[in-house]
C-alpha cells in the first residue's frame, strides 16, 4: 500500500487530491492520534498564500476540534515559523498547509510533533490507518469541543528570534527580498528591517494566483536582475513558505546552499561551535563543498536527497550543522528545519562583517556539475552496460569528480550527476551514461527504487 505521507506530508493537487474532506480527515485523525499520545494541548495551524489554503485551513481546524482540541490559527507564516513556535508554545503539535516550491495548484498538509520535529512514520502511518479506514474517533459534545481561535500576534516570538539569532545588526546592507510572493512576504522584510537593513522588495505580495511563478528560489533570474539594478547590493529568495534559501552576490552571481553550508561550518568551526567538526549534505551537494570542508579539518557526511534524509544523519551523529544545495539548511541550534529566514540573517550579517559576500561565496570552488534525467520505466542500476559506462566515466576523472547515477523516488526516472573540473568532458561522460540507460531495460522500476550508483573522491 502506498503510503499516504510522502516524504514531505501529504502533498498534491489541491481540491482534486488535497481536498477539504482530506483536510477534515487529517485534522480529526491527526488530534484523535496525538490525543491518545497524551498531547492534549492546542494545535497549530499555518499556512501559505496559496489560494487554496484557507479552504483547507477551516476544513482542517474544523477536525481538530470535533475531536476535543483547539486549533490555534497563526495565518499566513513560514514553514520553520510553525515548527519553531510549536516547540517554544509547548503545544500538542503543529501543521503547516503549503505546498513548498511546488507549482500553484499544488497544495500539502504537514504535521509537526511537539518538539518541532516532523512526526515519525510510525506516527504518520497511525494517522493514516485511521483516515484511509474512515474510522470515526469520539465526538465530544458541550464543553468538550475544541475551539478554533485566531492567534496570529504569536508569530511575533518567531520574528524575535530570528532577529537575535543574526548576533548583530545588517545597518548599511541593502538586501533584495524576493518572496516569491508566498509565505515569507512580510515575515522576511520585517526581521531584515528590524536588524537595520535596507530592504527593496520583490515579488513581496500575498498573491497565491503566483506563487513560485518565474520568481523566488527555483528562478533566481529576476532577483539577479534586480541585484545588478541596485549596484551594491545583496539578494535573498525563499520558496513558497521559506524553508529554503538562496542567494546573489554583490556581482550577480548565484550563492547556492552549498555555499552556505561551508560560510557557516567555517564560522561555527572558528567560534568553537561546531562540535562534531561535521557537516551532513545529501549526494547532490558539490565537490566543492567537501574539499572547502576538508580544507579546514571539516568531514562532510553525505546522505539520499531529502532533508528528512538529512536531519536524521545529523540527530544520529550529533551534527549540528546540514542541509541541502537549494538551500535547506538546518541548524538544529537555530530550529528543527530547514529556515530560509534564519539562514538568511546570518549569511547577511557574516558578509558585512567580512569581505562581503561574493568573498565569503568564493572560499569555495564550484565544479561544473551536469545534472541529465532519463525517463525509463524500467531499468536496472546494475545492469553491465550501465556499470561499464559509470566505471569509465570514474576512471576518466581520475578522483577529481564525481559521478552519480540514481532512480527517482518520485517518478520513472534516471537522474544522472557528473562534476568534475572540465565541463565539456563531464557533458560527454553525462551523455555517454545516458545512452547506455536508455538502451537498458528489465527489472527494476525505476519510479521505486531508492538504490544508486555513486563513485566520488
Amino acid at each position: 500500500m502506498n503510503r499516504l505521507f510522502g516524504t514531505d506530508g501529504v502533498r498534491g493537487v489541491a481540491n482534486e487530491f488535497v481536498t477539504p474532506e482530506l483536510a477534515l480527515s487529517l485534522g480529526r485523525a491527526g488530534a484523535y492520534v496525538l490525543a491518545r499520545h497524551g498531547a492534549r494541548r492546542p494545535v497549530l495551524v499555518g499556512r501559505d498564500t496559496r489560494l487554496s489554503g484557507p479552504l483547507l485551513e477551516n476544513a482542517l481546524c474544523a477536525g481538530i476540534g470535533s475531536v476535543g482540541l483547539d486549533a490555534w490559527k497563526l495565518g499566513i507564516v513560514t514553514t520553520p515559523a510553525v515548527a519553531f513556535l510549536t516547540r517554544h508554545l509547548g503545544a500538542a503539535a503543529g501543521v503547516m498547509i503549503s505546498a513548498s516550491h511546488n507549482p500553484v495548484e499544488d497544495n500539502g498538509i504537514k504535521f509537526f510533533a511537539s518538539d518541532g520535529s516532523k512526526l515519525p512514520d510510525a506516527l504518520e502511518d497511525e494517522i493514516a490507518g485511521h483516515v484511509e479506514a474512515g474510522a470515526a474517533p469520539p465526538r465530544p459534545t458541550g464543553a468538550g469541543v475544541g475551539e478554533i481561535l485566531d492567534r496570529r500576534r504569536v508569530v511575533r516570538a518567531y520574528e524575535q528570534h530570528c532577529v537575535q539569532l543574526a548576533g548583530g545588526d545588517l545597518r548599511g546592507l541593502t538586501v533584495v527580498v524576493d518572496a516569491a510572493y508566498g509565505a515569507a512576504y512580510a515575515l522576511a522584510p520585517r526581521v531584515l528591517e528590524a536588524l537595520g537593513a535596507s530592504v527593496v522588495p520583490l515579488h513581496c505580495k500575498p498573491n497565491g494566483a503566483k506563487i513560485n511563478v518565474a520568481c523566488g528560489s527555483t528562478d533566481l533570474s529576476p532577483l539577479r536582475e534586480a541585484v545588478v539594478a541596485h549596484p551594491g547590493s545583496v539578494g535573498v529568495a525563499f520558496d513558497g513558505d521559506a524553508d529554503r534559501a538562496q542567494f546573489v552576490d554583490e556581482t550577480g552571481a548565484i550563492v547556492t546552499g552549498d555555499h552556505v553550508m561551508m560560510m557557516l561550518a567555517l564560522d561555527f568551526a572558528a567560534r568553537g561551535e561546531l562540535p562534531t567538526k561535521t557537516v551532513v549534505a545529501t549526494v547532490m551537494s558539490n565537490i566543492g563543498l567537501e574539499l572547502a570542508l576538508r580544507d579546514a579539518g571539516i568531514k562532510l557526511v553525505r546522505t539520499a536527497v531529502g532533508d528528512r534524509y538529512v536531519l536524521e544523519a545529523m540527530r544520529s551523529g550529533g551534527h549540528r550543522l546540514g542541509g541541502e544545495q537549494s538551500g535547506h539548511v538546518i541548524d538544529v541550534e537555530a530550529n528543527t528545519t530547514g529556515d530560509g529566514i534564519a539562514t538568511a540573517v546570518r549569511v547577511l550579517r557574516l558578509a558585512k562583517v567580512s569581505a562581503g559576500l561574493h568573498g565569503l561565496a568564493a572560499r569555495m570552488r564550484t565544479f561544473p556539475q551536469v545534472l541529465v534525467n532519463v525517463r525509463a520505466e524500467r531499468v536496472r542500476l546494475d545492469d553491465p552496460q550501465v556499470c561499464a559506462a559509470v566505471r569509465d566515466a570514474t576512471t576518466r576523472l581520475d578522483g577529481k569528480g564525481r559521478v552519480l547515477v540514481r532512480a527517482s523516488g518520485t517518478e520513472p526516472v534516471i537522474r544522472i550527476m557528473i562534476e568534475g573540473p572540465n565541463d565539456a568532458e563531464i557533458r560527454d561522460l553525462a551523455r555517454k551514461i545516458a545512452e547506455k540507460v536508455s538502451a537498458g531495460g528489465g527489472g527494476q522500476d525505476s519510479g521505486r527504487s531508492d538504490r544508486s550508483v555513486d563513485a566520488s573522491l
